[in-house]
């Protein structure tokens, strides 16, 4: 990268402001895992507490979808543990990844819908429709764009090869 643009009095400077910007990333990432970690032990005593509830109270369809719910959540909890280990394998973060956690988060909802306390308008159930819909339609887009390599050839990546 040209640095024709920054003076050379200041290259010292610059490299230590970078080395300290890196190792700052790097403790970053090891909190962002570790909380990863923690949020998975968190959803999974949830889920069996749900499970628990849902046998207790006599009310299986309404503690089956909370259930589902939570693991929905612990999907996109795995998901994201995926993601932040192949940044730390030194890979790029790709953006299927934070789709599908979108998707996940939406057809989340959607299940949850029904045994929500006030029962939802046609409207924001439409809305929720649509936006799980369109996400789809994006992940479909980008998994597809994934197919070709920089040229535009349909020429597989190498970790789809």
């Amino acid at each position: 990268m040209n640095q024709d643009h920054f003076p050379e009095e200041l290259n010292v400077i610059n490299r230590f402001a970078i080395q300290a910007m890196l190792w700052l990333n790097g403790i970053a990432h090891l909190i962002i895992g570790l909380a990863l970690a923690v949020s998975v032990l968190m959803f999974t005593w949830v889920f069996f507490q749900d499970v628990h509830e849902a046998a207790t109270a006599h009310n299986l369809v309404h503690g089956f979808l909370h259930a589902l719910g939570t693991l929905m959540l612990l999907w996109t909890i795995s998901a994201l543990i995926t993601a932040e280990i192949r940044y730390l394998r030194g890979s790029k973060l790709e953006i299927d990844t934070f789709v599908e956690v979108a998707m996940v988060v939406m057809v989340r909802k959607l299940i949850v819908l029904p045994v929500q306390d006030s029962s939802p308008s046609w409207e924001e159930v439409m809305m929720w429709v649509g936006g799980a819909l369109l996400l789809g339609l994006m992940f479909l887009v980008v998994r597809w764009s994934q197919c070709f390599d920089i040229n535009g050839r349909g020429t597989p990546r190498r970790d789809q090869a």
